[in-house]
């Protein structure tokens, strides 16, 4: 199946093929970063998913570039979510010369990666990244498909105060890149609408934490309105569990990380109607709903399962490497390069165009709230 607006791949093309090669075996390598084990793993399969259904479409389409016939291969590696991994994956794939990369899934291997890649020249769309610091490097090969976490946490951070009521917050973070800015970035955009608004707690925990009872129970003391939790869905599932053991009824707030449809099954009955309120980095607008809807049944078809979150952000970010290859006729990093600096693709998510810093140019953000153990959507905004 292909979708109209959006099927043209995130291809990422070796265009050393040797010289005894015919055109029509011309073999473009995709590399693609996530955390295939650990913690996060169900997050980095979703997302390897959304790059496999990619390249098997531009296969079975039969992509050209420059006039010829290519073929697409995708080479996954496992970062573990872990920075000291994923650079040496980064190097990995430098070494295979592949001609472009999807990931990393998370803010804390994708910037230490991100240097490896520039000094290799080879460009790297991040679809989940959501961390400031990443695109603030200022390498001209740095991109990602998602708002940044100052459009995330600062969005949430004014819902809490304007939708929630919050007079008092608690904030707890997974010290990762990710963690520590949306956090940061939310407690900026609360005291933005309400500046005397009373921030009760500052807590930190880690990614492989479990057991939170000496963190929760110095909040409760403090008896916040909302708790914010920047961190990743392994963790929040289990600390929502141990704040209803321990009565505390705030509502609970996270960036993406949390925002999954794996959640309620993380928490138990830890989670209470309409407690949770999270958001994604992406949102898909009215007119986009029919293309997200197909691509999602589409995806439920291929892999059994439904999309957990970023495959479609995976999805796009193949396809706009490869409007960029074929608008430049290559798929030499050096000559495809300002094609992708300058794209405009539209794509599953939506219209993919990238600022001077490799942020997306208008990156939208969807609220959700969880109600009898389901994602629901309160609304798209930018």
């Amino acid at each position: 199946m292909y979708f109209k607006s959006a099927l043209i791949p995130l291809a990422i093309a070796i265009t050393f093929a040797a010289s005894s090669c015919a055109a029509d075996d011309q073999i473009i390598k995709i590399g693609h970063v996530g955390p295939i084990s650990g913690p996060s793993a169900h997050l980095g399969k979703d997302n390897e998913n959304g790059a496999k259904m990619a390249i098997e479409e531009l296969n079975a389409k039969g992509t050209m570039i420059g006039g010829k016939k290519v073929k697409f291969e995708l080479q996954s590696e496992d970062d573990g979510g872990d920075p000291k991994q994923g650079t040496a994956v980064a190097q990995k794939l430098v070494d295979a010369k592949v001609n472009g990369i999807v990931g990393h899934l998370n803010s804390s291997t994708s910037i230490p990666a991100a240097k490896i890649y520039h000094d290799a020249g080879i460009p790297q769309i991040s679809p989940s990244s959501t961390a400031t610091a990443y695109t603030a490097m200022g390498f001209k090969s740095t991109f990602r498909v998602v708002a940044n976490d100052a459009q995330l946490g600062g969005n949430l951070g004014r819902y809490a105060v304007q939708n929630l009521n919050a007079k008092t917050i608690a904030v707890i973070d997974d010290r990762s890149a990710y963690g520590q800015g949306v956090a940061d970035e939310f407690i900026k955009g609360a005291k933005s609408k309400n500046p005397t608004i009373k921030l009760a707690q500052r807590q930190f925990t880690n990614v492989n934490a479990t057991d939170f009872n000496a963190i929760l129970t110095s909040i409760k003391a403090a008896k916040p309105d909302v708790v914010f939790f920047g961190g990743m869905d392994s963790v929040a599932g289990p600390m929502l569990r141990q704040m209803k053991a321990l009565g505390i009824n705030a509502k609970f707030m996270g960036g993406d990380g949390i925002c999954t449809t794996k959640l309620p099954e993380l928490a138990g009955d830890g989670m209470g109607e309409n407690q949770v309120y999270c958001a994604e980095a992406g949102g898909i607008l009215e007119a986009q709903k029919k293309i997200s809807d197909d691509f999602k049944a589409a995806y439920k078809k291929r892999f059994g399962v439904e999309v957990i979150l970023y495959a479609p952000y995976v999805y796009d970010a193949v396809m706009t490497f490869v409007e960029a290859m074929q608008q430049a006729k290559s798929a030499d990093p050096a000559i495809y390069l300002p094609f992708l600096q300058n794209i405009h693709h539209k794509g599953v998510t939506g219209v993919i165009e990238f600022d001077k810093k490799g942020d997306m140019k208008e990156g939208t953000l969807t609220l959700f709230t969880y109600k009898a153990g389901k994602r629901n959507e309160i609304g798209v905004v930018k």
